[in-house]
């Protein structure tokens, strides 16, 4: 089935404004107006989700908080729970799951799913769609947004496409009609960067980089030269890949002020890698692949990543890694950091070279004996010599 491409049906659904739409469903009284999800106000938070009342005022994710207060000081401002939005999440792919066990999350809100030959159950993809869209709003008084298509990169930007509370479904040999009429920045992958060296060049619409020569794309921006240009002529033979096959953990703060205090940047990477250890080890992986991100006080954001010789779930060895591309990337970049963040991808089972197993066993040990107090008294009832100063 997976092997003709052509022949695939992939589903991108999409929960319309989240975090909003969870807080209203257990409020209704926040039905129809500005409502924004984000950090403390007067912090140096950022959006987290608009509503598309709010988002009428110019508000959008990943926007300063004092910015959004400016644009539209009568929104409603919700720090947020994100407790409550992981279990309304695990509800919405528990949903999703009883209409197919291809199944691929994309965060909490989103997730692909591979519905091919699943219409002789539902009389129709689109009949199945629907379905779905009645489940999410009845089960969780939220709205989910679908795109149905042969390929994901498609699918995605038909979802995007059709919200709020759409559908949209393009037919088999009309993925390129489809996209090109559309802003390139509407593509997936296609950030600010690329779409201003892109438009620099006069490309403007999906359709443009689709009839630009594959091999000038990748004289520009090498391989993901040749992604761009598969994905602009609607062709994209990424597989639907399950949680198991899929993964990585992060985790990121925004400072209230930008900073140059290297102690106090190492104490938060600190921080950030036992909670990333935490959530390895609460999942029973370990990562080969450390990554962190590095955002300026201009708003630069950069991005640097190791592959480690072995696998590991050890705070200190994540922490000892971050550190010193977060160290390395100090030295290059003079100016305050607004945010730092850390990630690990490339998890697999446990596995360890023999040489260091005594050593690790005895880390290891640490590590979850911290994990149980925290698991029962809270992350900060213990903390490490570093990262006691950030109380």
């Amino acid at each position: 089935m997976n092997n003709l491409m052509s022949q695939r049906t992939i589903m991108h659904i999409d929960l319309d404004a989240f975090f909003v739409s969870v807080e209203q469903a257990s409020n209704p009284e926040l039905r129809g107006k500005p409502v924004v999800v984000g950090g403390k106000l007067g912090s140096r938070g950022v959006v987290a989700t608009a509503s598309y009342e709010a988002r009428a005022f110019g508000l959008h994710s990943a926007m300063p908080l004092s910015t959004a207060v400016r644009l539209c000081p009568q929104a409603i401002f919700i720090e947020g729970n994100y407790q409550n939005y992981s279990e309304v999440s695990k509800k919405f792919m528990a949903i999703l799951a009883d209409f197919s066990p291809f199944l691929e999350p994309m965060g909490l809100d989103e997730a692909y799913m591979d519905v091919t030959g699943f219409e002789s159950l539902h009389g129709s993809i689109h009949a199945m769609a629907l379905k779905i869209k009645h489940r999410v709003k009845s089960e969780l008084g939220t709205v989910a947004s679908i795109g149905v298509a042969s390929c994901k990169v498609v699918a995605k930007v038909a979802s995007d496409e059709s919200k709020p509370d759409g559908l949209i479904e393009v037919p088999v040999g009309q993925e390129a009609s489809f996209l090109a009429p559309l802003a390139i920045r509407k593509l997936p992958g296609v950030g600010k960067k690329t779409e201003q060296v892109l438009v620099n060049q006069g490309i403007r619409t999906i359709g443009q980089l689709a009839r630009m020569p594959s091999n000038a794309l990748k004289s520009r921006f090498g391989v993901f030269g040749d992604a761009l240009h598969r994905h602009a002529n609607g062709i994209d033979n990424s597989f639907v890949t399950s949680p198991e096959e899929s993964k990585s953990i992060s985790r990121e703060t925004t400072f209230e002020e930008d900073t140059l205090d290297n102690v106090f940047l190492a104490a938060t990477m600190r921080y950030l890698s036992e909670k990333v250890g935490a959530d390895l080890r609460r999942l029973g992986k370990q990562t080969k692949c450390i990554s962190i991100k590095v955002r300026f006080a201009d708003f630069t954001t950069i991005s640097r990543q190791h592959t480690l010789s072995q696998l590991t779930d050890l705070d200190e060895s994540i922490f000892q890694k971050a550190n010193e591309l977060l160290q390395k990337a100090i030295t290059t970049e003079r100016q305050a950091i607004r945010l730092i963040g850390i990630g690990v991808s490339n998890l697999s089972e446990p596995g360890r070279q023999l040489m260091l197993i005594d050593t690790e066993q005895r880390l290891e040990k640490l590590n979850r004996a911290v994990d149980r107090i925290r698991d029962k008294y809270g992350f900060t009832s213990i903390q490490t010599g570093r990262t006691i100063q950030l109380k």
